[in-house]
């Protein structure tokens, strides 16, 4: 083994060693101050491959969860004195650090705007109230919508690189984090009828918030940047670009940028089950994958192509509607009474030109409560390609109130969950 990796394998294994000790209880300025006298340097990258054999060892990532501020607490120094990764406008890594700039400027104001209300006399307070609550609102939703960028788009990238115990344990905070913004937006919800000290309650709960997300920020820039850059490739950065726009402005439009992605933004996908496959937008399917989820859809679909011939209906288990195989290129006006084929006809007409690209019918059916939707099918240029029925059962649906948020099978099964 070369001298390299192993003063890469001793430096893991103190890591490990160090981190350890801390969940097991022992004093975090003792650690620290043993970390800096055996490690002067120490990366995002090495971090995360200790944590990741952390979990691969058998400490859970909700272990490591609990204590995650605690250790990039430990790293903080060292980490800070790492060479900054260049970031070029247009770039998805030069995203994240705009759009937590832009937070940062929301979050400064927002504290600006509760030192006001704690001062302010009753009569103020209602106005700052307004403001605030509609601020917190716009940072509450943007935020959100950050995490979830980073969620669905950075993190598969890092677990095709099998880099899987970071992102796991840094989604449990950012739940963390939503689970304290929805908490303080009840809190200034609260507000206008509390009896109590309001503006003592928001300054508290406002900090504590603070707090956290600024952590993240720093989790964000100095681990999680320098793992992206030093794992993705450019032709996945090119994906990832391509994937950014679904998510739209995020806190506010980044500059122009100057980056361009060196490879095509095309995504490619790996089949599975077989070489007999599908190649789709959003995945690659095989035949027998796709027959099997259309064939158990929680609703009924039908297919009518742009010669108004039927071409397809999903044999589910509990069909709203009889279908029978013996109308596959039968004229759908020919599948209806007559006294109703003008209102086929009016839907595909409205279809074909434009008109409209969607009606709905609902009705009660031997004591079962049925919707139907109807829905024109266009291709990515807006080409008329049909139309789709879709039908489902919706009786219980409609009898639902309050909130399920545990995984319940049975009476005796229960799991907690979001």
């Amino acid at each position: 083994m070369s001298e390299y990796l192993q003063n890469q394998e001793h430096k893991q294994q103190i890591l490990k060693g160090l981190i350890t000790d801390l969940h097991k209880g022992r004093d975090f300025q003792e650690v620290k101050r043993e970390f800096n006298e055996l490690l002067e340097h120490v990366d995002a990258t090495e971090i995360a491959s200790m944590e990741q054999q952390l979990i691969n060892e058998g400490m859970r990532p909700e272990e490591i969860k609990k204590l995650c501020d605690v250790h990039a607490a430990v790293f903080r120094d060292a980490l800070e004195k790492n060479e900054k990764p260049q970031l070029i406008s247009g770039h998805p890594l030069y995203s994240i650090k705009h759009e937590n700039d832009e937070a940062r400027k929301l979050l400064q104001e927002l504290g600006e705007q509760i030192e006001q209300l704690s001062m302010a006399q009753a009569g103020e307070q209602k106005h700052l109230l307004g403001s605030l609550q509609e601020k917190f609102s716009f940072f509450h939703k943007n935020l959100d919508k950050h995490y979830s960028k980073k969620e669905n788009i950075l993190f598969p990238y890092l677990e095709k690189h099998d880099i899987t115990g970071p992102p796991s344990v840094m989604w449990s905070v950012d739940d963390e984090i939503r689970d304290m913004l929805k908490e303080f937006s009840a809190v200034l919800a609260k507000a206008p009828k509390s009896e109590n000290d309001a503006a003592g309650q928001i300054k508290d709960s406002f900090f504590k918030l603070k707090e956290k997300v600024e952590e993240m920020f720093f989790k964000e820039e100095d681990i999680l940047t320098p793992m992206l850059r030093d794992a993705v490739t450019e032709e996945e950065w090119a994906e990832i670009k391509e994937q950014e726009l679904d998510f739209g402005v995020v806190f506010s439009e980044p500059p122009q940028g100057t980056w361009q992605p060196k490879a095509p933004g095309k995504l490619k996908w790996e089949a599975s089950g077989g070489n007999d496959y599908i190649e789709l937008d959003t995945g690659v399917l095989t035949y027998e994958q796709v027959n099997t989820i259309l064939t158990n859809l929680p609703v009924d679909i039908t297919f009518v192509d742009e010669n108004d011939k039927v071409r397809y209906f999903s044999d589910t288990k509990d069909r709203v509607f009889t279908r029978t195989k013996a109308i596959i290129g039968r004229k759908v006006q020919n599948c209806h009474p007559p006294e109703s084929v003008h209102v086929v006809e009016q839907i595909v007409n409205d279809f074909k030109s434009g008109k409209h690209d969607h009606n709905e019918f609902w009705l009660e059916l031997n004591g079962r409560f049925i919707y139907i939707q109807y829905f024109a099918l266009k291709d990515h240029d807006g080409n008329y390609k049909g139309a789709m029925e879709v039908s489902q059962d919706i009786t219980r649906a409609r009898s639902l109130q309050g909130e399920r948020r545990l995984l319940k099978y049975d009476e005796d099964t229960q799991v907690e969950g979001h």
